[in-house]
């Protein structure tokens, strides 16, 4: 934490829990009897309600994504560069508000939370959920705000198929999205690397299938093999071989099974790390949203008619080296848009840094993004007036 706060930061700030009594159905046939959602808000809500922004967070991602906790946090939220004063969205302009999924382990009701029905940590027993459960629950949430319309649902990765779905399940109740580094649905490869995940989770001796809360362990190695495999999708070949090539860590080779190479030491940090602060269930549940993702399945497997309701403006971005969701991804989503006759506009934007290029401030693309908000800001000063 820097000993002066930037001026363009949203400065310190703290979560809050809102707590819903009102059932949820899920698309899955079972029912939340209640549950909690954690937030974080920056910016101030204007009268008329009519400024406020959705951020929709990624597999690991929560409700901390500007700002500081405490003078004494190291890093700041995880979107901390695209979110405050003079940023792309700008907390001059908007109400920012962003929350923790359900089913997620920062806070918000999920296999971590206790059941009410049983006293019981919910553990395996949290029922699967999808996208457009998540939506359901955020248009409460925006009911609670009283916020009637976002001005832009934004999102990267699993949180722009979230604002993809809250154009089709609310086209109303939006005025834009944003897409970034996504896809209108997983490929065979992309379920196929979750499901290797989820396979080390679940075949670790601690999981005790689901249940390791109630024996008092945690299924560590399982869930630090699933991150170092997601890890290295999010990056590209080039991103990798500059930062590590084929870099020793003792300059010679050992000549045996250990950590030799730079590259092994850094993905078994970033592993370890992980396990430390992610929970299992969690990170299977975050997958299997992830692979049942598909609007157009709703639509006679049309993605045209999926995204043919509203009027809402959308930007699609994708990066050219990311091969986790591929700029082809976006461009179909895209192409779709135009079939439907929607207001979209598309960049690929070129950047070494693979599927994680959406969380690094590249000039072109806070460029096209801070254009496309400020758009979104001037239109709705002037409706208002």
């Amino acid at each position: 934490m820097p000993e002066i706060m930037p001026p363009d930061s949203v400065g310190l700030v703290q979560p809050q829990v809102l707590h819903f009594e009102e059932p949820l159905e899920l698309d899955c046939g079972r029912t939340l009897p209640s549950y909690d959602l954690v937030i974080e808000t920056y910016g101030s809500l204007n009268a008329d309600a009519s400024n406020a922004v959705l951020i929709c967070h990624a597999l690991s991602g929560h409700h901390h994504a500007a700002g500081y906790h405490s003078m004494d946090e190291r890093k700041p939220g995880w979107w901390d560069s695209c979110i405050g004063p003079g940023k792309p969205i700008d907390t001059n302009d908007f109400f920012v508000v962003s929350l923790n999924n359900l089913g997620g382990c920062h806070g918000s009701t999920g296999p971590c939370s206790v059941n009410p029905e049983d006293g019981r940590v919910y553990g395996p027993d949290f029922p699967v959920v999808t996208v457009r459960d998540w939506v359901h629950s955020q248009a409460r949430l925006a009911d609670r705000l009283g916020i009637r319309q976002w001005a832009s649902v934004v999102g990267g990765s699993l949180g722009g198929m979230q604002a993809l779905q809250w154009s089709i399940s609310y086209p109303d109740r939006l005025r834009s999205a944003v897409i970034i580094a996504s896809t209108p649905r997983l490929s065979a490869q992309n379920i196929a690397f979750n499901e290797v995940a989820r396979r080390a989770i679940s075949s670790d001796p601690d999981f005790h299938g689901g249940r390791y809360a109630e024996h008092n362990t945690l299924p560590r190695n399982g869930l630090r093999l699933a991150r170092m495999v997601g890890h290295i999708t999010y990056l590209s070949d080039a991103s990798m071989g500059e930062k590590f090539g084929r870099e020793l860590r003792d300059h010679v080779y050992q000549f045996g099974m250990g950590t030799e190479f730079q590259v092994e030491s850094y993905l078994n940090y970033q592993g370890e790390r992980f396990s430390e602060h992610f929970d299992a269930n969690t990170y299977l549940l975050m997958t299997r949203v992830l692979d049942y993702f598909d609007p157009a399945r709703d639509f006679d497997n049309s993605l045209s008619k999926a995204v043919s309701g509203g009027n809402c403006r959308f930007l699609v971005i994708s990066f050219s080296t990311d091969w986790r969701f591929a700029p082809a991804r976006s461009e179909e989503l895209v192409d779709a848009m135009i079939d439907a006759r929607r207001d979209v506009s598309y960049a690929e934007v070129d950047a070494p840094w693979g599927h994680d290029a959406f969380l690094i401030p590249t000039p072109r693309y806070t460029n096209l993004f801070t254009r496309f908000m400020k758009r979104v800001a001037w239109e709705g000063q002037h409706a208002a007036s």
